[in-house]
């Protein structure tokens, strides 16, 4: 067996483990966006066509807080945005035409695009991110499906602890961005204006006023020793 046939398989047993995995926490979407006040069908066409867990757990998030849903939507697009720079990226590797590149412009996913970048032969990057946006995909909707039907059988989500898997996703999240100082202080100011701005201001506002640490950091960030890196001479880099 060649190596790219047997990173494929191992790219493909991947995706299936990633999408089980990350497919349960669809269980506590489905509950929470029924407590929320949303019916089945509007909770599924949420996983179906929105399908972004964080974008949706927000979504739902905001509006059973009572946050205004103008609010709401534009927390969850926020959220969604880097969805389209993983697009970007996955672009010029999958390198799709046609239907091909509109169906994995839905299954463009943290997941999928983690387990495709991971992979290190054309062939490994693509079936990984098939695999892996295709099992999260079946998997979300169908554990979706599961907690909306449970919902009103399961009573208020926080005697059962699923208002807490929103806040454990985005943690899951951003946990691998915290390996550097960029990352590390970018969510600490995040945390800090969030906290700051969560009694005076309504339901998701904070949310999108956190974004503002990534701008601020982004623009301190560009600091003299980069311009010196990019002018020092090859002959010195070693």
């Amino acid at each position: 067996m060649s190596e790219a046939v047997r990173e494929v398989a191992e790219a493909r047993k991947q995706g299936l483990s990633i999408g089980i995995a990350s497919g349960t926490y669809g269980i506590s979407f489905g509950a929470l966006s029924i407590a929320a006040g949303l019916d089945l069908w509007q909770t599924m066409a949420l996983s179906l066509l929105l399908f972004t867990g964080g974008s949706q757990f927000a979504l739902v998030g905001i509006i059973g807080s009572g946050g205004n849903p103008v609010t709401a939507v534009a927390t969850s697009t926020l959220l969604g945005i880097r969805n389209g720079l993983y697009g970007l990226q996955l672009a010029r590797i999958l390198r799709l035409t046609g239907w091909r590149r509109v169906t994995a412009a839905q299954l463009t996913i943290d997941e999928s695009t983690a387990i495709s970048l991971a992979q290190s032969t054309p062939e490994g990057r693509r079936a990984g991110f098939w695999a892996g946006g295709t099992g999260v995909f079946v998997f979300w909707n169908l554990s979706t499906l599961l907690g909306a039907l449970l919902g009103n059988a399961l009573g208020d989500p926080r005697v059962w602890g699923l208002d807490a898997a929103a806040a454990a996703a985005f943690v899951a999240l951003i946990w691998p961005r915290l390996q550097d100082r960029t990352g590390r202080v970018t969510a600490a100011l995040a945390a800090a204006i969030a906290l700051v701005m969560l009694v005076p201001t309504p339901a998701g506002v904070p949310v999108l006023l956190a974004a503002i640490a990534a701008v601020v950091v982004g623009l301190l960030d560009r600091t003299p020793s980069t311009a010196r890196d990019i002018e020092q001479p090859e002959g010195d880099l070693l």
